[in-house]
């Protein structure tokens, strides 16, 4: 089981999307990690959106031109995204376990991206194999994008991945990093508890 699901029981999709709603209701920027994944890659390219959640970055991409994928394990979290946006793809997987073409889908991605702390919440032990799988989705020379927290300040469950980890994850499924930052605004990686990191797979 996930962390996720142990955290949730899978039936918190209207209210995670309530939450976000009241933020953005507040003045909070909602599209930080659309926008930064917009400065990657141009309009009309193949987005991934892995742990989509309730959807709100894939819809906001969707609506900057990008054609997009999403993928979750959590149906309470995708029937709030269907709801919001019938007309997009969504689609009920385990990421260790997906496969494009079971799915229908050609695994030629130009970006994928993880944002809202998929990788910790993710079953333990199954994130080399995650970011095996999400590497096979991109296309030569394409972004893997992931934003998560290292620390019990920027998790709802004790931190397990390490940077180093992750990094030698991305290594052994052939992607090298690109850059890393502390924030979806693109702010410089200073060593903090919280990291967003492009990595590209090897042409």
């Amino acid at each position: 089981m996930s962390r996720w699901q142990e955290l949730t029981g899978g039936t918190s999709g209207s209210e995670y999307a309530a939450r976000f709603e009241a933020l953005g209701r507040g003045g909070m920027d909602l599209h930080g990690e659309a926008s930064f994944c917009a400065a990657l890659v141009p309009a009309g390219a193949s987005v991934l959106d892995a742990g989509c959640g309730t959807g709100r970055v894939m819809i906001r991409l969707s609506e900057l031109g990008y054609d997009c994928v999403g993928v979750d394990l959590d149906e309470s979290m995708l029937d709030v995204a269907r709801a919001q946006a019938p007309q997009l793809p969504w689609f009920r997987a385990d990421l260790a376990e997906f496969d494009p073409e079971l799915l229908g889908i050609a695994a030629d991605f130009d970006l994928v991206v993880a944002a809202g702390n998929v990788l910790p919440l993710l079953t333990p032990g199954t994130e080399a194999t995650v970011i095996r799988r999400l590497a096979a989705a991109l296309r030569p020379g394409g972004l893997l994008v992931a934003g998560f927290g290292l620390d019990a300040a920027h998790l709802p469950v004790p931190p397990t991945t390490t940077l180093p980890e992750y990094d030698a994850g991305c290594a052994a499924a052939g992607l090298a990093l690109v850059d890393r930052f502390a924030t979806w605004d693109a702010a410089p990686y200073d060593g903090g508890g919280y990291a967003v990191s492009v990595h590209r797979l090897d042409a």
